[in-house]
């Protein structure tokens, strides 16, 4: 006898692919619990409903200010709490930004996402990030940019620079964020995203899966990311890079590729209309194992060399998958293989 999905994820139109608001966790649950190809048949279908089931959104991530955050996530490279052997920076010249993001649109990304090392940016540090969103946004990308927690006007001046998105990641569930981070609650990451939605501003806000959290854990993101008045326009999904001299390492634990492949499709289902990125991570994923992740719902990439400071598959890896695949993306008409980004965290 075939298995579906409870009537009750069924009977609120979740099989028509509308966003709902109200997931609770035994519907959840019963979704990553479901026989894996009644739940990968449910996710696609809700896929092709909602995107073009054949392409790959490319994005590009540079880090403008590298380390010394005061922060103290426990996954964090940056963070000043450890000695993880990453030198703190300075902001980047602008000149150097632009043109990163010209090797990146000229590689195959159509968004270029601007990092910055920051508790939260300071005014006079803002003005300058706001003339860096204006000139990627000249060169005809979209622009993003994570900052740490912003203000209310913060974020109306970094969308009135052009700024299309802003990311501010929840990280793990509520019940297990206080796990891996004292310095700054659960709250003050949902105000700043409330503050960018109030600008104007479209939001990226996902997680990190691996740091020793529970399934329960990680469908309880999802449910936190679900209940926002709107969803995330993006939701990026990490898996952690093992980084030196993080508290993390003492509890991370790699999550079973099948049950990557069963937490992207339970995003797809709760969050149709948003686009879900394999980000932090695919390094070590296989060609397969991101194949599944494709057909699962996940429609988008972080492409060049370098995530931050973690490693990342390099472009000529990716274009060949989707090309194996069938896939189209920007990787398609981008500049020839000499001409790839190598996006370095700032030194």
């Amino acid at each position: 006898m075939m298995s579906t999905a409870p009537d009750s994820i069924d009977d609120n139109g979740n099989t028509f692919g509308q966003p709902r608001h109200n997931w609770t966790r035994p519907e959840a649950q019963a979704l990553y619990d479901l026989p894996f190809a009644d739940l990968i048949f449910q996710a696609q279908g809700i896929h092709r409903r909602n995107f073009d089931p054949n392409h790959v959104e490319t994005a590009s991530l540079l880090s403008i200010k590298t380390g010394g955050c005061p922060e103290d996530c426990g996954y964090c490279s940056q963070s000043a709490h450890y000695d993880t052997d990453i030198k703190a920076t300075r902001l980047m010249d602008q000149s150097a930004v632009v043109e990163t993001a010209r090797r990146a649109r000229d590689a195959g990304a159509s968004r270029f996402c601007m990092a910055a090392a920051w508790r939260n940016p300071k005014d006079k540090d803002l003005d300058r990030v706001c003339e860096m969103v204006s000139a990627v946004k000249g060169l005809g990308m979209e622009t993003c940019a994570t900052l740490g927690m912003l203000t209310e006007d913060q974020a109306r001046r970094l969308q009135q620079a052009g700024l299309d998105f802003y990311n501010h990641n929840v990280d793990t569930s509520p019940e297990f964020y206080g796990k891996i981070i004292t310095t700054r609650t659960m709250q003050d990451r949902i105000d700043t995203l409330g503050h960018a939605r109030e600008a104007g501003l479209k939001v990226c806000c996902g997680g990190i899966v691996g740091m020793g959290e529970q399934v329960g854990d990680r469908l309880g993101m999802l449910m936190l990311l679900a209940s926002f008045t709107v969803h995330p326009e993006s939701v990026p999904i990490n898996m952690w890079n093992e980084v030196k001299g993080v508290p993390v390492n003492d509890t991370a634990e790699r999550p079973d590729p099948i049950a990557l492949v069963r937490l992207i499709a339970v995003a797809r289902i709760m969050m149709p209309k948003s686009v879900v990125r394999l980000s932090a991570g695919r390094q070590y994923m296989t060609d397969e194992l991101q194949a599944l992740c494709f057909v699962a719902g996940a429609n988008s990439i972080f492409i060049g060399d370098v995530l931050l400071t973690t490693k990342n598959p390099q472009t000529d890896r990716d274009a060949k998958l989707l090309g194996r695949l069938g896939m189209t993306s920007k990787l398609d008409t981008a500049a020839p293989a000499e001409a790839q980004i190598a996006v370095q965290a700032a030194v």
